[in-house]
Formats: structure tokens, C-alpha cells, sequence
């Protein structure tokens, strides 16, 4: 059996401030829809399944992110995750400049969560909470191997 990453989905609170965030970073957005009906209710586990959705893609084509903002049933607020919660745990982006990506992020009003690091000469890497308390990590390679 073969087996490919399609994507991670997220849901946000607002998917609008999300996808500027996403995009501002170098994402594109390939798609956007409502989805609702007995598919999505199937599909994603929920009775009366409604939702704004929004994918959006990495400039190799490989990446990929999946957006909800849930209009029914209403969004379960919950504490932003913590880096050694277990379950959902990060997304992580190779960038090419992480001064210019976390001067983006701070723009929208997302800083990380501690600083910028430096690990073995290889990579400068931050974690920041992005929109919705999205832990991003954003890591700049030094060296190559």
C-alpha cells in the first residue's frame, strides 16, 4: 500500500487573520469553500457539520495546510497547546530568512515563545504561537549536510 501526506488540518478561530498569517509567510492559498451536508457530518464525526475551509500550500508544492473555521456546531475554545503536550504538537517550516519570518509574524501579532536558537551550527529555530495558539516552528538552515 502506498502512502503520501495530503495534509494537517487546523481548525482557527478566524480563518481570514489565519490565511494573512500563512500567506504573509510564503503560503499560497489553493482553495477555499463551505462545506456542509451528510458527507462532512460522515466524514469529520459531527451532526450538522458546517465550516468555512482553506488550503493552503507550501511554494515547493509539497506542504500542505488545511484550515476550519466551524460555523455549527460552535468552536470548542481550549488553552493553546504547550510544546510537550501530547497530541497535536506543532507545525514546522524551513524558511530562508527567520529574521524576515518572525519580523511577519510579529506583524500580526505573533511572537515566539521564548526566542531564537541555534542548534549544533545546523539550524536558527523559534517557536512561535501563531493565530488560534498555533505553535509554528520557523527554522533556518546554516549549514548543508
Amino acid at each position: 500500500m502506498g502512502i503520501t501526506m495530503e495534509n494537517v488540518g487546523i481548525a482557527v478561530r478566524d480563518i481570514d487573520a489565519t490565511i494573512a498569517f500563512f500567506t504573509d509567510l510564503g503560503l499560497t492559498v489553493v482553495g477555499r469553500d463551505t462545506i456542509s451536508g451528510d458527507w462532512a457530518d460522515t466524514a469529520v464525526g459531527l451532526d450538522g457539520n458546517h465550516a468555512k475551509i482553506a488550503v493552503l500550500q507550501t511554494p515547493d508544492g509539497v506542504g500542505r495546510l488545511e484550515l476550519f473555521e466551524y460555523i455549527h456546531p460552535d468552536a470548542i475554545e481550549s488553552q493553546p497547546a504547550q510544546p510537550n503536550e501530547i497530541g497535536m504538537h506543532r507545525v514546522a517550516f524551513s524558511v530562508d530568512d527567520i529574521d524576515k519570518a518572525l519580523e511577519i509574524a510579529a506583524g500580526h501579532g505573533c511572537q515566539p515563545l521564548r526566542g531564537v536558537a541555534t542548534y549544533e551550527d545546523v539550524y536558527k529555530l523559534a517557536y512561535v504561537r501563531g493565530p488560534s495558539g498555533i505553535i509554528v516552528m520557523l527554522a533556518e538552515k546554516l549549514t548543508t549536510h
